[in-house]
């Protein structure tokens, strides 16, 4: 920094008890981790990242979680009878004396940036600390399981900025920000855990020890949030929260079923962002993208998106309907339940308790002079039946299927009760999918595998050495090496030679090879094109597709 720079600095006014640190960084004149580590060495300090091998856990006791949020402060060891405090502001004398007062010893400070003090109290004292410590010092509520349930009017009545309330904003923020789509909040004996899932893969989220004691405040608000019925505990039960966060509107489908410790909670965050994505979103390969492109443009037919929960087959129909969505298209969906609003579109809710089923709502919507309908899920024969009867009188029909495999739709129609000739003249494709992780673009590196695991996983080589990609493991993907994730596809288009396969009832190994022998790539092939592309892994695509090649192969 130039003498002018440091000058105009000083003399700039700061707001009463602005931090000097701070104030320097956010100038823009020089970075916070430059700047901390000029001041540690002008100061005799040291300059710390917070990583796990520099904190002992066991010395947190030591100081009071409210004095840690307040002061934002990371207890980091105990060097003989010094306790080493990371902090971020090193002129603050009060931070230093308080945390001594509190501490009964000796205090050094280490400096550290914001974002890893900040991480580093959520990972040692759990998300929503500082509320839960304000709760149980005024006393807000002090509940155990025996308790009488939480009323509406107990939730409204506290204080707003110490409460459940609060807590409960922070576990979905929190969420939002580690770019979970599930939050599973699960009683046990002694304890509450709280689980993400980030990238299909389950992360358990650091909370407070004490937190188990407010498992029913903390029900009875969700309860609240979503419109439930709280003082229904024997039951499950179902609702929605609407929710804003950084300008983006969150969806949150919540569920409740009552367990031998209390009522477990799944929240399902559904975002804008996440499922409007066009099909050069979705990870089709080139050759597939023009596939699929020709595929819903079409005037008539069934196109069905087939695999597991979880698998990203609404997101695919979300796609599909949005790039033929315009003026000149009469869409009709039911679904169950209406995921995301599309603008332009015709979206019925299943409502089973008044009748409202995939059955009656799809045989209304053929009255409705409808061009393009997509079923949420093809469940039993007769929503099957009229789907068909929908696709041979005219109408594109989009659907999805729970199957393995793109040729298992097949055999699971005719296990229904639906007539071979239906489904061969009906249907035009069938496409499976799955959900692979993506390689953290910040962490990615190039490696050599080795020869036994490529032979033992099928990986197409050539016998000469292969160069793969890997997450090596860093803060932001919280050292998984992945981040985000894609599709792989199996596109299986029903050209003419397979529709007799269809019509004698041939196994679904026999379509699936004839299908393969036509040009069609399964799953796996379109995995190990991602891998040699650097997209995902190696191991991804075995863990993902592993399970289809063994019922195959059997």
């Amino acid at each position: 920094m130039t003498e002018s720079q440091i000058a105009a600095l000083l003399q700039a006014p700061r707001e009463p008890g602005a931090s000097l640190v701070v104030s320097w960084v956010k100038s823009g004149a020089v970075s916070e981790e430059r700047l901390l580590e000029a001041i540690a060495a002008g100061l005799g300090l040291t300059f710390t990242r917070l990583t796990e091998q520099e904190i002992d856990s066991t010395v947190r006791i030591k100081v009071p979680t409210k004095i840690v949020f307040q002061y934002n402060v990371m207890p980091m060891r105990l060097d003989g009878d010094t306790l080493v405090v990371a902090v971020n502001d090193p002129f603050d004398m009060a931070i230093a004396e308080s945390v001594r007062l509190v501490a009964g010893c000796r205090v050094r400070l280490a400096l550290g940036t914001q974002s890893d003090i900040a991480k580093a109290l959520k990972r040692y004292y759990g998300v929503g600390a500082e509320t839960l410590d304000e709760l149980i010092q005024k006393n807000v509520v002090d509940l155990d399981l025996e308790a009488p349930a939480v009323t509406k009017d107990d939730l409204e009545k506290g204080d707003q900025e110490a409460s459940v309330v609060k807590f409960v904003n922070q576990i979905i923020a929190e969420a939002y920000k580690e770019r979970a789509t599930d939050i599973h909040l699960e009683p046990m004996e002694n304890d509450l855990r709280i689980r993400y899932r980030v990238d299909g893969v389950l992360h358990q989220a650091p909370v407070p020890p004490q937190l188990k004691r407010f498992q029913p405040a903390i029900v009875s608000r969700i309860k609240v949030m979503s419109n439930m019925d709280i003082a229904e505990r024997r039951l499950p039960q179902d609702g929605r929260i609407n929710v804003r966060s950084g300008g983006a509107e969150i969806d949150v489908r919540v569920s409740t079923v009552p367990t031998a410790h209390g009522e477990s909670v799944s929240l399902r965050l559904l975002t804008r962002s996440s499922l409007f994505l066009g099909l050069n979103k979705l990870g089709l390969g080139p050759e597939d993208e023009k596939i699929v492109r020709k595929l819903v443009d079409m005037p008539h037919g069934i196109i069905m998106v087939t695999g597991p929960t979880g698998s990203g087959k609404s997101t695919s129909l979300y796609a599909f309907l949005s790039t033929i969505n315009s003026i000149d298209q009469r869409i009709i969906t039911i679904e169950d339940p209406v995921e995301y609003e599309l603008p332009g579109v015709n979206q019925i809710q299943v409502k089973p308790e008044i009748g409202l089923t995939f059955a009656s709502g799809l045989r209304h919507i053929l009255r409705q002079d409808p061009d393009v309908i997509m079923v949420g899920e093809i469940r039993d024969k007769e929503t099957a039946e009229i789907a068909i009867r929908a696709a041979l009188t005219g109408h594109l029909v989009f659907s999805t299927l729970h199957t393995n495999d793109a040729a298992g739709a097949v055999t699971r129609l005719l296990d229904m009760g639906i007539e071979p000739f239906l489904v061969s003249s009906s249907v035009e494709a069938l496409i499976a999918q799955r959900l692979v992780r993506s390689i953290c673009q910040d962490c990615k590196e190039e490696y050599t595998p080795e020869p036994e695991l490529l032979k033992e996983v099928g990986f197409p080589c050539n016998g000469g050495p292969v160069r793969l990609y890997r997450g090596r493991g860093c803060e932001a993907c919280r050292f998984t090496g992945f981040r985000g994730r894609t599709g792989i596809y199996e596109i299986l288009v029903l050209r003419e030679n397979l529709r007799p396969l269809i019509i004698e009832r041939s196994a679904s190994s026999t379509i699936k090879a004839a299908a393969i022998a036509n040009g069609m790539r399964t799953l796996r092939d379109d995995g190990w094109d991602k891998v040699k592309a650097g997209v995902t892994s190696l191991e991804e695509v075995a863990r993902v597709t592993q399970e289809d090649e063994d019922i195959s192969e059997t």
